[in-house]
């Protein structure tokens, strides 16, 4: 990220000092949420590293997809994860 310049300093600092009512928000576009907004789309969590005991024949079947495998368990894994969230949401 760029430094701000002498005069985007100034200006943020002006704006500070002023009341909110006061600042002109007429330039900047509503907020329209549509159905086809996906709410936390660039969420990403932090990952952990573990260790995991898996049967030999799971290894090798998630392996055998090529690269990435561990990513796959993991899609897999949340997958499952939020299905049974889903499912104890509407259990109450």
């Amino acid at each position: 990220m760029k430094k701000a310049t002498k005069k985007q300093t100034e200006e943020i600092r002006a704006l500070a000092k002023m009341p909110d009512e006061e600042i002109d928000t007429s330039d900047i576009p509503e907020i329209v949420r549509s159905s086809s907004t996906v709410v936390g789309k660039f969420y990403r969590p932090i990952k952990q590293s573990i260790t995991v005991r898996l049967d030999a024949d799971v290894i090798a079947w998630l392996r055998s997809g090529g690269r990435g495998y561990q990513t796959r368990a993991n899609k897999m894994l949340r997958t499952l994860m939020e299905e049974q969230q889903q499912a104890r949401k509407k259990q109450g």
